[in-house]
């Protein structure tokens, strides 16, 4: 009998997926706290997705409601495609994390509260009348309570560190709890702590006591109350090498990658801003990889330099969030006018204006695909995932030189910050695209620098070439000649040239397909960007209970698909879920007369999965 009791327990102890959070002040170290119990998961075996949420402000007063960092994983030993709705587990490290965090948990779920930190002042930051830890206003919760920070204190008493330094280790205390209740190593945590304080090793010998001392807790703490030891076994998963990738790590390896399968060096102008800045201290680590970093006065000098060093032979790539595009347009037009490759990387992000630069959004669109002066088309591409988003950069790469010609990369602030596991490829898989620059004249004696090939791209010259040289610059360009030209018909004609260069990469792209479900019947879901993940897990639930629908994911915005219209009006309804009042359905509707509908959403956060089945089994009806 009490081995089937044990049985039972293991069984009941094995969930096919845990989603924790952990929150607490900007100055907790919570990102912190979840990239390591990330680590500690990916080696663990188990399949992933996480999601970082900074405060917008850059250090708002300690213990506020706009304090509050957090950081959300959802692991399991099955498929992971989105961070998880609702909490099993909520990490609190004070009342303001508590607060505006619990409403998000699952009835039944586990709180876990340093108590040490809901003193009077830090409840009345936190707009609480009374301790929630003492008045049962959590009792749909376990609750476990107790003081994290004098436990941290006592653990690292023998290093003789101050109250401050030794508080600090308050993370790790709470990760080694995390990942005993998880069933996680240790060790990954150790070499890393070692190697970032290896110029303070008594720092590093704090934080590993630390750690120890969470884990020795959970261990002690088994014997009675809600915290039990879970174990969540690795997911079946195809042979090969594996790491754990940011949106921000794989667009910067893939932009890399796709310089090198065009055989050029890449020039990256970048100026900082919240959150394409990793993209720019990813890529200054890659020199060996014939990338050349450079950070600009502004966001006008970063595009400009990046447009020069396309002009001189090089593949020019810049990076910003939507205020930075912004300011960028008029130099993407430049780029348009003188059709030269770049590739431009935009992480949306809250807006208007400085809106909410930490939080997630996807209300660029617009300004991707029309926001710029005159009639200047450009190709829009978007990732759907941060695995997705090395293969995105390199197509975005390969059209640039392809067709000679600017490309937007779409991502937002969630696919930059959020990881999943990556299996690293084989780079014999990739078909290489090599530039073949102009170095003699095209015309028997005469060169024509804007004499356009089969696809209808202009030659690339680099300057310097004997006999090649050419004019250059953001007035309009004669046809094959480009002298100045500003003559109604020749005017007319380069618009024309320019706009049938870009309908035309849609030959170059794979008919859309359908992810998941029929290419036809009552309702499509159709997404784009980050959305993939809770669009495909809704309709997969749906399906699941009979529901006639299926989910199409669109990755080229402009052009889009040549069979893409064909394919939605093969469907008795279209749904089109984004962050934003509806930008890509109007964009839907004016290419392809579908009455798409609508389901918007602005509120910095991702679409959860029971949104999008609500809205599912409404439109269903």
């Amino acid at each position: 009998m009490a081995t089937l009791a044990a049985e039972a327990e293991t069984q009941q102890n094995t969930p096919d997926a845990v989603v924790v959070r952990f929150a607490g002040d900007s100055g907790d170290g919570m990102q912190l706290t979840g990239g390591q119990f990330t680590l500690s998961t990916a080696l663990a075996g188990n399949d992933l997705a996480t999601f970082p949420d900074f405060p917008a402000e850059i250090r708002a007063p300690q213990g506020t409601l706009f304090g509050v960092s957090a950081f959300q994983i959802n692991f399991g030993s099955t498929a992971i495609e989105t961070a998880g709705d609702a909490p099993d587990v909520l990490v609190a490290m004070n009342p303001a994390a508590l607060k505006t965090n619990v409403g998000a948990l699952k009835p039944g779920g586990l709180i876990i509260a340093d108590s040490g930190e809901f003193n009077k002042r830090n409840l009345e930051k936190a707009k609480y009348e009374n301790n929630p830890l003492e008045d049962g206003s959590l009792a749909r919760w376990d609750l476990l309570a107790f003081d994290i920070s004098a436990l941290t204190m006592e653990s690292v008493k023998r290093f003789g560190l101050g109250n401050k330094e030794a508080l600090r280790c308050k993370n790790m205390w709470t990760l080694g709890l995390a990942l005993w209740m998880f069933d996680r190593p240790r060790e990954p945590i150790y070499d890393w702590l070692k190697g970032k304080f290896r110029k303070a090793p008594e720092l590093a010998e704090a934080n590993i006591a630390a750690l120890d001392a969470g884990h020795a807790y959970g261990e002690t703490a088994e014997l009675s109350g809600p915290l039990k030891q879970y174990h969540v076994g690795p997911v079946k998963s195809d042979p090969g090498l594996y790491r754990t990738v940011t949106g921000a790590d794989a667009i910067s390896l893939g932009l890399v990658a796709g310089a090198q399968l065009a055989n050029l060096p890449m020039f990256f102008g970048g100026y900082p801003i919240t959150p394409a800045s990793a993209i720019l201290h990813n890529l200054v680590k890659m020199k060996e990889f014939g990338v050349t970093t450079f950070q600009a006065e502004d966001e006008i000098a970063a595009i400009c330099s990046a447009i020069g060093a396309s002009y001189a032979g090089q593949l020019g790539v810049t990076s910003s969030s939507g205020p930075g595009i912004a300011l960028k347009g008029e130099a993407m037009g430049l780029a348009i006018m003188t059709e030269l490759p770049l590739v431009i990387v935009n992480s949306q992000r809250g807006g208007p204006s400085t809106g909410l630069p930490t939080k997630t959004e996807q209300s660029d669109l617009y300004q991707a695909v029309y926001g710029r002066n005159g009639d200047a088309p450009m190709p829009v591409i978007a990732a759907r995932s941060p695995a997705d988003a090395f293969d995105v950069a390199i197509e975005a790469c390969r059209i640039a030189v392809q067709y000679m010609t600017p490309v937007i990369l779409l991502t937002d602030g969630y696919i930059a910050n959020a990881a999943e596991p990556w299996q690293v490829p084989n780079p014999d898989d990739f078909t290489p695209f090599p530039v073949t620059f102009l170095t003699e004249k095209n015309a028997g004696d005469t060169l024509l620098p804007y004499k356009r090939d089969a696809k209808g791209a202009r030659p690339w010259i680099k300057p310097g070439t004997p006999g090649l040289m050419h004019r250059i610059g953001g007035i309009e360009k004669q046809v094959d000649t480009g002298h100045l030209d500003y003559s109604p018909a020749n005017h007319q004609a380069m618009t024309d040239a320019r706009k049938a260069k870009i309908d035309g990469i849609a030959n170059s792209i794979l008919d859309q397909e359908v992810c998941l479900g029929n290419t036809g019947g009552k309702l499509a879901v159709v997404g784009w960007g980050s959305t993939y993940g809770p669009i495909h897990q809704a309709v997969r639930a749906a399906r699941k209970k009979g529901v006639d629908v299926s989910h199409i994911h669109v990755r080229h915005i402009w052009p889009m698909p040549k069979n893409l219209g064909d394919l939605l009006r093969g469907f008795d309804k279209v749904l089109v879920p984004e962050m934003n009042t509806g930008q890509f359905k109007t964009v839907l509707r004016d290419q392809f007369l579908i009455d798409a509908k609508p389901l918007t959403k602005t509120s910095g956060q991702p679409f959860t999965i029971a949104e999008l089945e609500a809205a599912i089994e409404a439109m269903a009806e």
